[in-house]
């Protein structure tokens, strides 16, 4: 078994996308772990583990960070975190199959904050757009590529 994880910000990430890293976990021995702040169910899998932190901000994101070492892969929408995690030596991936990278993250961020205050000064920006079959493709054939690449 690898030292490599997977580590999935969990409260918002698809059901399809779990149960694509279920399969992945167990096929190449690889330890993913959810972490959310609800109390998630997981299949039965030496390779699949599940932490319920506290429903505070950010609890979540701040217990993956605290956990990533360096050459770990994250599942999250999450851009500060993907941010966090870029900075700790690991690699971010999001749900539909689009990974941050150092050369996009920062104006991730700067569109994110953009998106912010114009929703705080009453502007309706729309949420994201419904999770399709093309995100789900996407995301698997993003993560075998990955696996391929790496050590895995």
């Amino acid at each position: 078994m690898s030292t490599f994880q997977i580590w999935i910000d969990a409260d918002a990430c698809p059901n399809v996308v779990k149960e694509i890293l279920f399969r992945v976990a167990d096929r190449r021995q690889i330890v993913i772990t959810l972490v959310a702040n609800k109390l998630l169910r997981v299949p039965p899998s030496r390779f699949i583990k599940a932490i319920q932190v506290p429903a505070h901000f950010d609890a979540a994101d701040q217990e993956i960070v605290r956990l990533l070492s360096p050459g770990d892969l994250v599942i999250t929408a999450d851009i500060p975190l993907a941010a966090e995690v870029l900075a700790g030596g690991g690699d971010a991936l999001n749900p539909r199959g689009e990974f941050y990278t150092r050369d996009n993250i920062q104006q991730s961020l700067m569109m994110r904050k953009m998106l912010e205050e114009l929703r705080e000064s009453g502007v309706d920006t729309g949420g994201p757009a419904t999770f399709s079959q093309n995100d789900r493709h996407s995301f698997a054939a993003q993560l075998d590529r990955y696996l391929q690449k790496s050590r895995v």
